[in-house]
């Protein structure tokens, strides 16, 4: 056999191999290029139009291009057994997924909270800060027990008139919402409960708070 005809019997192996593979369509060009020049483009291209007119392979035009695909009616049908046989493991495939998935859900919702709690060094230092606090909170409830008056009077005196003020001033502005409100009932066509609602009115009885006495 002539190294020629050995070329071209080679190439056609090799590209015929290739399409029943891959399965899909490609142009001379992309097969050239897939089978990294082990051919020649001159030869891929004689080689397919050899395979066409076999039946091997089919040959389409789309435009001026030409695109070569494995021939279907050569692919082996599966029989019925088969293809439930094939049907019942991708069913169990998809089962296994669907366990798998939950497991990382699982596993990633673990590590949320494993990333999210204190390192042994932060834990260490916040049971520092903790334990001072319920020592100076410690020291605090003995003195009260012991009758230790813990507040001045110029302190306690300076809270109870910012009470006073306060009042006051909860008092003054309750007032003149109430008369600005009355001001506008008296043009409103509708209850009192409608024109709240449509300003956004909140009051005082509604969440059971009365102003404290002086």
């Amino acid at each position: 056999m002539s190294k020629g005809k050995e070329n071209a019997g080679t190439a056609q192996a090799g590209v015929l191999t290739y399409l029943e593979q891959q399965n899909r369509p490609y142009s001379a060009v992309d097969i050239f290029n897939n089978l990294h020049k082990e051919y020649g483009k001159t030869l891929v291209v004689k080689t397919l139009e050899q395979l066409a007119e076999k039946g091997s392979i089919k040959e389409k035009n789309y435009g001026k291009q030409k695109v070569y695909v494995f021939n279907q009616d050569n692919v082996p049908t599966a029989a019925r057994e088969e293809l439930a046989a094939m049907d019942s493991e991708a069913e169990k495939l998809v089962r296994l997924n669907e366990q798998l998935q939950t497991e990382v859900n699982h596993l990633t919702s673990q590590h949320k909270k494993l990333v999210s709690n204190l390192t042994l060094k932060d834990a260490k230092a916040k049971l520092k800060d903790v334990d001072e606090e319920c020592k100076v909170m410690t020291e605090k409830l003995v003195k009260l027990r012991d009758g230790q008056v813990l507040i001045s009077k110029e302190e306690k005196d300076k809270i109870y008139a910012s009470r006073t003020s306060m009042v006051k001033a909860w008092r003054k502005r309750k007032r003149m919402a109430t008369d600005i409100l009355d001001a506008i009932l008296e043009g409103y066509p509708k209850p009192k409960k409608t024109l709240f609602e449509d300003i956004g009115i909140e009051t005082d009885e509604e969440y059971q708070l009365t102003i404290p006495k002086d």
